[in-house]
């Protein structure tokens, strides 16, 4: 079982800027392993160069509205990892607005052999996405700047989607993108129990069921949350 103990905090040299990571890496794959996430020393200076432009970036444009190295990691980076671990090594995955590529980039790096398209209408993210795509070098992976609503009706073994919409709405866009045994995956907050029970029947007319839920601690600040991954039965 996943740990939501408190860890030792993963930080910088400069108490909290992710500026130093790529070129010092610090152990994140050490950080990561104390919360029962294993990655490798390569996964996890890729990690680490994702967290540095996206500070770099985040000074110029509004990618996320963390500015603390160790929030980003506890409140976005923690989960994207860990929901990476009930995902299949192979197939197929859409992840549906992107933003600042949260799930979307670690589930890449913890899973090279998926095949990515991320969906993110704002310009100025899109570019950032197809920018950190080129520098980490990571292929079979596409960022679009268009939404769901104007995807071409393609389907995925994996849909992931943060903060896009509430659940109903997320099922009701991104089921008819699933194919047969694909696994939606929804990022939830403290009260996931009653949302799936208000959106049980509307889960049951896409075929979706609850495959995994999944309890974990985003840190002092993000309190505690659920993971929960659907899958379509046909």
């Amino acid at each position: 079982m996943w740990s939501t103990r408190r860890k030792r905090p993963f930080a910088s040299s400069r108490g909290g800027s992710l500026s130093d990571s790529g070129s010092k890496d610090p152990r994140l794959d050490e950080f990561l392993a104390g919360r029962g996430l294993r990655v490798s020393r390569h996964q996890a200076r890729q990690l680490n160069i994702y967290l540095d432009q996206l500070e770099e970036w985040n000074r110029k444009i509004n990618l996320t509205g963390l500015s603390f190295r160790q929030r980003i990691v506890d409140e976005l980076l923690v989960d994207s990892v860990l929901a990476a671990h009930f995902l299949p090594d192979q197939g197929a995955l859409l992840d549906v607005g992107s933003g600042a590529g949260f799930p979307a980039i670690p589930i890449k790096i913890c899973k090279p052999q998926l095949t990515c398209q991320l969906l993110e209408p704002n310009s100025k993210k899109i570019s950032f996405l197809r920018h950190i795509i080129r520098v980490l070098g990571l292929r079979d992976i596409e960022a679009a700047a268009i939404r769901i609503e104007d995807h071409a009706e393609t389907l995925y073994d994996v849909v992931t989607s943060r903060a896009f919409a509430p659940l109903p709405r997320l099922a009701t866009l991104c089921a008819p993108c699933l194919a047969p045994s694909g696994r939606l995956v929804a990022f939830l907050g403290r009260k996931s129990d009653s949302i799936i029970k208000e959106s049980e029947r509307l889960l049951q007319t896409y075929n979706l069921f609850p495959f995994k839920k999944i309890a974990y601690s985003a840190g002092e600040k993000g309190g505690r949350r659920e993971i929960l991954i659907l899958e379509k039965q046909s």
